[in-house]
């Protein structure tokens, strides 16, 4: 340097403090104001803000953002990288930096499979404006995706540029891509395992009608989720033992273990039969419960499949894995272990069912699973209160499985319809004899009681006139139906496990003013006063029970038809 004074370049903005060092210092060092190009200096003296941020700025020297576990990425206003950190290089296999690249030459040319703001290719400007956050998914690879994050940057733009740059955040979501993939696939086996169609199962013997079952659960198991090993068994009620309906890729001794639904002694199987809880094996070397089953399998996952609070058998898949399995496969074989066990009641009933038409057939099927899938959709409703605000792609996948149960319920209700040529097939009832509402066609109903009678005289004679009931046990379950799905009127018990009928209609009222209630009573005395105090807060209907077909459906009927309007 020519000159004997050190030089500063005053990084930031003048402030005070500046100014307060130059009195101190005078003309011992000199100040070279920031934004002269080719300054050079002996050191940088940092102002303003810039000076409230040394720390960070010495962390970021340290390698902080190399560190990050998202590619972080500067690009200008033609797209080109201008600054990247090590997991950019990282992401896309490179060993020399991609700086000078255009973003999309940096990432390989991915292909966007989900442009949620972002169009189907990012312009040359893609300055997202102020207070805007653009976001796409981009596949890079065959099973590596990554999701892109851009928004302007607070930099100003580089020598000769006016646009400002443009800050991207790029994550491996790989993982959870690949996992919300195998769930779309269980949703999809669910719906085909609950399309059987009454031609197809009438006609043939027990034993085809059980070569279908298992051939369906298979071509699903291994070709769409890729389970190379499975087993199903099926209870008997009488002996207790869970007797093998399908099993690949077992070993032979296992295949042919004799079980029962015990907790004790007969492994993981016998204790989910049991107690009817699922359970999860993260190891099999370490899990007392595991009996030997695949060759190479290190974790299991084993869910009960239930009708009706009954079990009627297994569901188990294995991993070659550690830790193949986490919670959330867990709770969604649980729902898909409820289809199977609908399709496997289904054949049951077929075989063992003594009905001599096809009209009778469909309408004992129909009424069977009517509160199976009302458990379904009150437990899928519950997981999704969970996961609402925190994981929009497991609320996505499980707003599929409402979707595709009600499908199923809806398609097996037009199949019973269709073969009876339009009778509803219930003891003593045809559509011929009913009288026809118009008032309640394609109203839907949520019915809460825990009185599985109720529910069930309810769906019977309600469907008959072409509503769509649900149906749940408790006020915690009415209030989370609600809060979810929307119903034209809710008929609830004023006696619940959980609570009474008077804070049962506040909560809903709550949810939803708009939304009529019934209140549902026995004759005698009302310890909780709920049908007073609803009553004074607005409730304007009551049913006492036990009702007669017409009482129920004249009060359904009258609470779903608005007043008329005032003249």
């Amino acid at each position: 340097m020519s000159s004997s004074r050190p030089r500063l370049l005053v990084s930031g903005d003048s402030d005070e403090a500046t100014s307060q060092f130059c009195r101190i210092m005078g003309d011992r060092v000199e100040l070279i104001p920031p934004g002269i190009p080719g300054a050079e200096a002996d050191g940088i003296l940092f102002a303003g803000e810039f000076a409230k941020r040394t720390q960070d700025l010495q962390l970021c020297a340290q390698g902080f953002l190399d560190s990050v576990p998202d590619a972080l990425v500067l690009v200008d206003a033609e797209n080109k990288v201008v600054w990247h950190n090590q997991m950019l290089q990282d992401m896309a296999g490179s060993d020399s930096s991609l700086i000078g690249l255009s973003f999309w030459e940096a990432l390989g040319n991915p292909e966007v499979i989900s442009p949620t703001v972002l169009p189907t290719a990012l312009p040359t400007n893609i300055d997202p404006g102020p207070d805007r956050i653009l976001k796409a998914i981009l596949k890079m690879a065959e099973r590596k995706f990554v999701a892109v994050r851009a928004s302007r940057s607070p930099l100003p733009p580089g020598k000769g540029q006016t646009l400002p740059l443009t800050t991207i955040v790029v994550r491996d979501v790989s993982e959870e891509i690949l996992e919300n993939q195998k769930r779309e696939a269980l949703y999809r086996a669910g719906i085909e395992l609950g399309d059987l169609s009454p031609e197809e199962v009438t006609e043939m013997s027990p034993e085809d009608r059980s070569e279908l079952l298992k051939d369906k659960i298979l071509e699903y198991s291994q070709d769409i989720l890729g389970f190379e090993t499975i087993e199903i068994r099926v209870l008997n009620p009488t002996s207790g033992e869970l007797l093998p309906l399908l099993q690949v890729g077992m070993r032979s001794e296992a295949a042919t273990r004799q079980l029962f639904a015990n907790a004790e002694g007969n492994g993981v199987t016998g204790y989910v039969a049991s107690t009817g809880n699922s359970h999860l094996c993260e190891d099999t070397q370490s899990d007392p419960l595991y009996l030997s089953g695949a060759v190479d399998a290190r974790s299991s996952l084993t869910v009960p499949l239930i009708m009706h609070d009954e079990v009627l058998g297994t569901f188990n898949v294995e991993s070659p894995g550690a830790q193949g399995f986490d919670q959330k496969d867990l709770e969604f074989l649980e729902v898909f272990g409820c289809v199977v066990a609908m399709a496997v009641n289904q054949l049951q009933l077929l075989v063992a069912e003594k009905v001599t038409t096809a009209t009778e057939s469909s309408a004992r099927l129909r009424r069977e699973i009517a509160l199976p899938t009302d458990d379904i959709l009150s437990s899928a409703t519950a997981i999704l209160e969970k996961y609402i605000g925190h994981d929009p792609d497991v609320c996505e996948k499980l707003q599929s499985i409402l979707d595709n149960t009600r499908t199923i319920r809806g398609q097996i209700i037009r199949v019973s319809e269709e073969v009876d040529s339009g009778d509803v097939a219930f003891p003593g009832t045809s559509s011929r004899q009913r009288v026809e509402r118009p008032a309640l066609k394609g109203k839907r109903i949520l019915v809460v009681d825990s009185d599985e009678t109720v529910l069930k005289s309810a769906h019977d004679l309600l469907d008959q006139h072409n509503c769509t009931v649900e149906a749940v046990r408790s006020g915690k379950e009415a209030c989370q139906m609600a809060r979810t799905h929307h119903y034209d009127v809710v008929l609830t018990d004023i006696r619940l496990p959980d609570m009474n009928g008077y804070e049962c209609f506040c909560e809903i009222q709550e949810i939803d003013g708009r939304l009529p209630v019934v209140l549902m009573t026995g004759f005698g005395y009302d310890a909780g006063h709920s049908i007073v105090k609803s009553r004074q807060r607005g409730l304007k209907s009551v049913l006492y029970k036990p009702f007669r077909r017409e009482q129920l459906l004249s009060e359904v009927e009258k609470a779903v038809t608005p007043p008329p309007p005032h003249q």
